[in-house]
């Protein structure tokens, strides 16, 4: 898609202006200089960038075909109703005397709820575990406390109190230390004697989440009733989704990894990466594999793994939603992204040999779990997002010998934004700035993901997650707190980046006859968004 205009201008460097006859020597010197690079551009540079092409076509079509597989699974699913229900036996749990009451029958579960410092939303989970619908005499609340602030840890276990002089089964724990993060807490909370002795089933949720009473009622019988299961996944449902563009963006991201991931995964092969929250987990099936782990910040994924690799099975149930909160700031967006991506980098270096050697497991959910869970999913997305809309496209304006086809630059994108879209169709209006919010996160997820290989600095680096609760329903979402921190307020790599795209689409535009500054102008403008923190709401720390 290149034009055949202002061949004379293109064909210099950039803006070097023409040799002026004035100069005998100073134009035969720009001559040579000009043929040079000539040379240079068409023999060795021009080559390079269509094998880039090249690359980043087999790339989307890695992608494309993984999102149209993973969709028709889905969609298959639907059409037949092979809803978990009908596939797994799933009979209510009835008490063990003629009025229904009795206890016995029921198994003993733990609720634990890990949280660091959550101030905003403290209650909210521990709130939901105590309401449950659950014998009492079954059911163990268990608040696994990191905070280091004492006054947040005051409020957290009065709230604990109360809700123990109402008869709830509470336990507030803490630790020395934080040692091992979220994977940390959690193992040391299985080490407890209470939990060890008598608990069958244990739920997890994070401090944001608040599970319907009937939660366990519709998960547990699950486990009880299909010995080889080990973990049931219910879908979250975001209480502020509609809170500004960035909530909205990740609501379209999130619904289709829940729709179409999750639910393909766990009807292709009973197999899908633990979120880490709103699941129940058969106890022996996190104390068989050697229980949590904290070598990577996708503790969440590692047990998932090393459970489906001892032959455990998972089962997601979308209907079943438990309430949970987005990041609404950039910045607790980005510290996010940073572990997804991050730790799952990690996670395959460590155990890519393990998954190969497994015994009880077959060749096609291995090929499943390094080929579409680890490798499509998320390196070679991220790896083509970024390169080919951020750096292929921008620097061919350059090089009218390099041409990509219309289908590369067009279609094949178009087809993988509305693939994505599905599990949102009320924001399919947004679909353009999601593209390219999603291209510019890439630069963000690609550094993680090196980081992650090569375990770098910030590779274990654990940042909870920023929640407001109802801080953004008392306060209008519109208002916006200054923050004064620089390095808060502006992203270097993305500004760079936007100046990068924004001198490409303006050259594009004034000095070529085709139409790539329709594609670089916006994108570099999303960069310059992201760069200035002009995405999402901003609160002071």
């Amino acid at each position: 898609m290149q034009g055949g205009g202002h061949d004379a201008l293109r064909d210099a460097f950039f803006f070097f202006p023409s040799p002026s006859p004035s100069s005998p020597a100073m134009a035969a010197a720009l001559e040579q200089l000009l043929r040079a690079w000539r040379l240079v551009r068409i023999e060795f540079l021009a080559p390079l960038l269509r094998a880039a092409v090249a690359l980043c076509v087999v790339m989307s079509v890695i992608v494309l075909a993984e999102k149209v597989f993973l969709g028709v699974v889905s969609s298959v699913v639907k059409l037949l109703r092979r809803r978990p229900r009908k596939l797994y036996k799933c009979d209510p749990i009835v008490g063990d005397d003629e009025d229904g009451r009795g206890s016995m029958a029921f198994p003993m579960v733990l609720v634990q709820i890990p949280m660091y410092n959550e101030r905003e939303v403290y209650h909210l989970s521990i709130g939901a575990a105590c309401r449950l619908t659950w014998p009492a005499d079954r059911l163990i609340v268990q608040v696994l406390d990191d905070s280091t602030d004492d006054t947040i840890k005051e409020l957290v276990r009065e709230e604990c109190e109360r809700w123990g002089k109402e008869g709830v089964n509470i336990k507030y724990e803490t630790r020395k230390d934080r040692a091992g993060y979220k994977a940390g807490n959690l193992k040391e909370g299985m080490a407890h004697g209470y939990v060890r002795q008598g608990c069958e089933f244990v739920a997890m949720f994070d401090a944001d989440f608040q599970p319907a009473p009937d939660f366990l009622l519709q998960t547990v019988p699950f486990l009880v009733h299909n010995p080889s299961l080990a973990l049931v996944q219910t879908r979250w449902k975001f209480v502020n989704a509609n809170d500004c563009l960035l909530t909205r963006m990740q609501e379209m991201y999130m619904d289709y990894h829940f729709r179409v991931e999750q639910e393909a995964g766990s009807s292709l092969c009973n197999f899908f990466g633990y979120n880490g929250t709103a699941g129940v987990w058969r106890k022996q099936a996190i104390v068989e594999p050697g229980g949590w782990e904290d070598r990577t910040t996708a503790e969440d994924m590692d047990l998932a793994l090393r459970a489906g690799l001892r032959g455990w099975e998972f089962v997601y149930i979308g209907g079943i939603q438990v309430k949970s909160e987005l990041p609404s700031s950039l910045k607790a967006y980005r510290s996010q992204q940073h572990r997804w991506s991050c730790g799952p980098a990690l996670l395959l270096k460590k155990m890519f040999w393990e998954i190969l050697a497994a015994k009880k497991v077959s060749v096609w959910k291995k090929f499943y779990m390094i080929y579409d869970f680890f490798i499509a999913r998320r390196i070679v997305w991220t790896f083509y997002t970024l390169f080919f809309f951020s750096v292929v496209v921008p620097v061919s304006v350059f090089f009218p010998e390099v041409r990509i086809p219309v289908w590369e630059l067009i279609y094949i994108p178009a087809a993988i934004s509305l693939l994505t879209s599905v599990g949102t169709p009320r924001s399919f209006h947004l679909i353009v700035p999601y593209f390219l919010f999603e291209n510019v996160m890439a630069l963000h997820r690609f550094k993680a993901i090196l980081i992650g290989f090569f375990e770098a600095g910030r590779a274990n680096e654990w940042i909870v997650t920023q929640k407001l609760g109802n801080v953004q329903k008392q306060k209008s979402v519109a208002h916006v707190t200054k923050n004064r921190r620089l390095k808060d307020r502006f992203h270097c790599h993305e500004l760079l980046m936007g100046v990068l795209l924004l001198m490409s689409a303006c050259y594009d535009y004034l000095c070529t006859d085709d139409y790539f500054y329709v594609f670089v102008f916006p994108q570099s403008i999303m960069y310059f968004a992201v760069g200035f923190n002009y995405m999402g709401v901003s609160v002071s720390s």
